[in-house]
């Protein structure tokens, strides 16, 4: 009967990540016929296709920290299992409803043989820690609204501010947690980065600002939290676009803005493919490491 159980939650979870795949086959198709990719050169596809595998990577960022608040609530997991996990369960966020990519983990850690409660506690603490972290990077777009907040006291106080939380979260909570929160903020960094260097790619340097660079930073961030929070709006598609629109008029030609949009969603959904692609090679690999060894203690 267990055995049929564990059964059942793998193809549970197998069946959330194929349909994402689905979705995510839709998108970018969506997404390439709006842009016309006969103004790019090899340089412009070159750096394209770097920022897409630097986003990809960083994905593995996330599953760090997600085998941290198992760790945190008494799970101990290999690394390449949970590299392979988030990653075949990391399409399934596209589609609707914004939780499938929870629920397809829930399944498959069940699957294999994770319980339910320490699962479900890093899902919530997950989407938590992950939302308070972009949250903060709301400080770095106070410059756009308020101009007697210069860029860099807004830098010093999202650094400090993101300092203290981190040296609280280790007191008063754990260290696995702190491991985690940073982990997210690294992750966070290297989206908005991703995003800076698309805008940097396409827009005139005569154009922009680039003392405005953490500026575009926090509000690709923040319009991503935007996007999580949005009750069906799959990864947050169309809801971030909007909300980066509103965030940086006035900085962008609209434009550049929306393609640079455009093209950040793009690089996002071929990253999350890409690492789709490499838990799917490690696939293999952890079935054979788990005839030999112990992946999970308690």
């Amino acid at each position: 009967m267990i055995a049929f159980i564990k059964k059942y939650l793998h193809w549970l979870g197998s069946a959330f990540a194929v349909v994402g795949i689905i979705f995510v086959t839709f998108r970018l198709n969506e997404y390439s016929s709006q842009i016309d990719f006969s103004y790019f050169d090899g340089f412009i596809w070159s750096v394209l296709i770097s920022l897409a595998f630097i986003y990809g990577l960083a994905n593995i960022i996330l599953a760090m920290a997600w085998k941290s608040l198992l760790e945190y609530f008494g799970t101990t997991a290999s690394r390449l299992w949970v590299v392979k996990i988030y990653g075949l369960t990391q399409l399934a966020k596209y589609i609707p409803g914004n939780i499938m990519h929870l629920a397809s983990r829930q399944a498959m850690g069940q699957a294999a043989g994770i319980p339910a409660k320490p699962l479900v506690k890093a899902s919530i603490w997950e989407t938590g820690l992950i939302s308070i972290a972009g949250m903060f990077f709301s400080i770095l777009i106070i410059p756009q609204f308020f101009s007697t907040v210069t860029m860099p006291i807004a830098t010093v106080g999202f650094v400090s501010i993101l300092l203290i939380v981190l040296v609280g979260t280790k007191r008063y909570i754990d260290l696995a947690v702190m491991r985690s929160f940073g982990l997210y903020i690294i992750f966070l960094v290297i989206s908005g980065m991703v995003f800076l260097g698309v805008l940097t790619l396409i827009v005139d340097k005569s154009t922009i600002d680039t003392s405005h660079g953490l500026l575009f930073c926090g509000a690709f961030v923040v319009a991503w939290l935007i996007g999580l929070i949005t009750p069906g709006a799959p990864a947050g598609v169309g809801v971030r676009e909007l909300v980066l629109a509103v965030l940086l008029k006035g900085l962008v030609s609209e434009s550049d803005l929306l393609l640079a949009i455009m093209l950040s969603r793009l690089i996002t959904v071929t990253g999350d493919v890409l690492y789709f692609l490499v838990a799917t090679i490690l696939l293999h690999k952890v079935q054979n490491l788990k005839c030999n060894t112990k992946l999970f203690t308690e």
